[in-house]
C-alpha cells in the first residue's frame, strides 16, 4: 500500500495545487450510482440500438443536471 501511494503521490496530492479541486470524488460517485444500480435492468434493453439510445438520453439528463437545469420539467 505504501509503494502504491508513493508511486501516485503527485496525483494523490494534486488537489493541494488547485483549491477548486475536491479532496475526494464523492460527487462523481453519486452521479454514476444510478447507472450502477440499473445495470442489471439494462441488459434487456431489447437491442444494441435501443441500449445506445437509452445511454444517450441518460447522458443528456445528467448533463442537464450538472448545468443546473431540471431535465424532467
Amino acid at each position: 500500500a505504501l509503494d502504491y501511494s508513493l508511486k501516485r503521490w503527485a496525483a494523490l496530492t494534486r488537489y493541494l495545487d488547485d483549491g477548486g479541486l475536491p479532496i475526494d470524488n464523492n460527487r462523481v460517485e453519486n452521479l454514476i450510482r444510478p447507472w450502477a444500480l440499473g445495470r442489471s435492468n439494462w441488459l434487456f434493453a431489447g437491442s444494441l440500438r435501443s441500449g445506445q439510445r437509452a445511454a444517450t438520453i441518460m447522458s443528456l439528463i445528467q448533463c442537464a443536471k450538472l448545468n443546473g437545469h431540471e431535465p424532467y420539467a
